[in-house]
């Protein structure tokens, strides 16, 4: 597969894996900060024992937010740059066209709400909470 369906799946693609990537910010930072603040500090502790990669993740924030950075932006340029390929003339091919572009800009926006969330917990309320 060539031309501008392709461009459009391989966008779709890589927001698939900014998506992804900014679902870690979320297990990283907000769920255990959610599970804390609603008492259920003895769920997190039995879902690190369950999944001890979790505290990795919250010891490397750093670079599990530059990567979900990282891909963002390439996404985003990705993104721009696959709004101007033309759709094929063949109708079924141009609504497959459209269908694409619709569901990259969802998935694009999911993730940077996702990042956004994860900033937030991550690194603007712990520095509100220590004034």
């Amino acid at each position: 597969m060539s031309g501008p369906t392709s461009a459009l799946t391989r966008s779709v693609v890589l927001t698939a894996a900014t998506l992804l990537s900014s679902v870690g910010t979320l297990v990283c930072c907000v769920l255990p900060a959610i599970l804390v603040a609603v008492g259920a500090g003895a769920a997190l502790a039995g879902l690190v024992t369950a999944i001890p990669q979790l505290v990795w993740l919250s010891e490397h924030k750093l670079w599990v937010f530059g990567i979900a950075f990282a891909l963002l932006a390439a996404s985003g340029g990705v993104t721009w740059y696959s709004r101007s390929v033309p759709c094929p003339s063949d109708p079924a091919a141009a609504r497959a066209c459209q269908r694409l572009r619709r569901v990259n800009g969802v998935l694009y926006g999911i993730a940077w709400i996702i990042f956004t969330l994860g900033f937030t917990f991550a690194f603007i309320l712990p520095r509100l909470t220590q004034s």
